[in-house]
């Protein structure tokens, strides 16, 4: 086997533990790495890396994409309107994280988001810079502590949090949210529904200091003609 095929195998094994190790589908794997140059990495250091058991590499790859998202990362928020300037807005009903500015890294998220409907749906696309300073809560997976903040949250609990990142469930999983919600089925048998769906991403901003983080790029219509 040629040096080119056994990295292209082992970089496509890495992305499999990862996926694993982070409950993520192998697409999302994939994504996340190769955003903050983590793919770049394993190729790069592939001498060193195909040496070391898979949780280490894991791990390497885990403080690489840290480091690397402390800079600047895509953002997306569909919507009806262009938003240039992101605002925090109560309405009738609160969301996963309560009352925020709602955005997510999958433009195929923010397309849903947006009103296609009305012939008005709109992509607006942001850059966001992390900033350490600020109190940020984050869920790597669905987990006990993300669904029972976010039947706090949708009870009308109001955190201290600038930001709240996690995931996000699909229409499938909310129906289970509901159900569990409601007192429909026990947290065990929601877990069991649960267990093989694949959640998409959402980041919530809560404060002027968390929009701060966010830099307008451009607005993209979405609506098929």
């Amino acid at each position: 086997m040629s040096e080119k095929k056994k990295k292209i195998g082992f970089t496509v094994a890495c992305v499999n533990e990862f996926a694993q190790h982070h409950n993520l589908s192998i697409q999302e794997a994939f994504r996340y790495p190769f955003q903050f140059k983590g793919i770049a990495f394993i190729k790069e250091n592939y001498e060193v890396e195909h040496t070391l058991d898979f949780e280490t590499i894991i791990e390497d790859l885990g403080i690489l994409c840290r480091k690397k998202r402390r800079h600047v990362m895509r953002l997306y928020h569909g919507s009806n309107i262009k938003v240039e300037f992101p605002e925090i807005r109560k309405t009738k009903y609160t969301k996963d994280f309560s009352w925020g500015f709602y955005c997510t890294n999958d433009y195929e998220q923010a397309y849903k988001w947006a009103d296609r409907k009305s012939k008005k749906g709109i992509v607006n696309v942001y850059s966001y810079t992390t900033n350490d300073n600020l109190k940020i809560l984050k869920f790597d997976k669905m987990t006990d502590e993300w669904l029972d903040f976010i039947a706090k949250c949708r009870a009308g609990y109001i955190h201290e949090y600038d930001i709240v990142e996690g995931p996000m469930a699909d229409d499938t999983i909310w129906n289970f949210v509901n159900d569990f919600f409601a007192g429909n089925i026990s947290r065990k048998v929601f877990w069991d529904y649960a267990e093989f769906k694949h959640p998409t991403h959402q980041i919530s901003f809560h404060s002027l200091k968390a929009l701060g983080c966010l830099k307008f790029e451009r607005s993209e219509q979405v609506n098929e003609q």
